[in-house]
């Protein structure tokens, strides 16, 4: 059992907008006394607009001995668990992004890094209920994705050739989080922008293409929908003789 503070955010006057920019998180005491989390919430705060301070209660989102493993303290394991709140699924993807591996590196109040990013294990974290409309998703991916991805029949002749169909994607082990984070995979960073999380495009380096524009909601959307497909058979494994 460890020991923990919660962090919680701030109050927002629109209870929608509260309930997406912010959530408790529960932590060690450690972390704290540390000044980890001092360094690294402001960082998350300062790149997503999520606000968040240092509390005691209970918490869904936590970390701790379960959940995706985000970094090592020492021969320590952290794993951190979102219990499904989006604002909290977005520091996860953060933690998990190249800019947030670095910036947990970059944690050496007595110039030796306390924490590594790179994290290695056999367990398999428990996957999350799905929570998105897989009817709605269906839609939005034809709207958003269809452009340059084989959605479904309808658009198998309207998409970009060299690009990975849904079926295809569907067979990766890591399908779900692809999907969840694509937005932060190339090319997408350049011509994708989500609601309340991503920052605007520089005035000077604008989207080269229409950007492609969506929510939180649509993104669980898509995913429920991606879970309903059948991967793409791409027959037996080439056998040496």
């Amino acid at each position: 059992m460890f020991k923990a503070f919660v962090i919680c955010a701030a109050v927002f006057a629109a209870p929608v907008l509260a309930q997406e920019k912010s959530f408790t998180l529960q932590a060690p005491f450690s972390f704290n006394d540390s000044g980890f989390l001092r360094y690294l919430l402001p960082r998350f705060s300062l790149k997503t607009g999520i606000k968040i301070h240092l509390l005691e209660g209970g918490s869904l989102a936590r970390f701790g001995e379960e959940g995706t493993p985000v970094f090592r303290e020492g021969a320590t394991l952290w794993r951190f668990d979102s219990g499904g709140h989006p604002a909290a699924e977005r520091f996860e993807i953060w933690l998990l992004s190249d800019t947030g591996k670095r910036t947990i590196e970059g944690f050496a109040p007595n110039g030796i890094a306390v924490f590594k990013a790179k994290v290695e294990t056999v367990a398999v974290a428990k996957p999350k209920p799905l929570t998105g409309d897989a009817a709605l998703g269906a839609r939005i991916s034809l709207d958003k994705c269809g452009r340059c991805h084989v959605v479904h029949e309808s658009n198998r002749m309207k998409a970009i050739g060299s690009t990975p169909s849904f079926k295809l994607m569907r067979g990766f082990e890591d399908w779900r989080r692809r999907y969840e984070a694509f937005y932060l995979l190339n090319p997408h960073p350049a011509f994708t922008q989500v609601f309340e999380v991503t920052e605007p495009f520089a005035a000077h380096l604008p989207s080269p293409i229409v950007p492609i524009e969506v929510s939180l909601d649509e993104i669980a959307a898509i995913v429920a929908y991606v879970a309903t497909l059948k991967p793409a058979d791409l027959g037996s494994p080439i056998q040496s003789q």
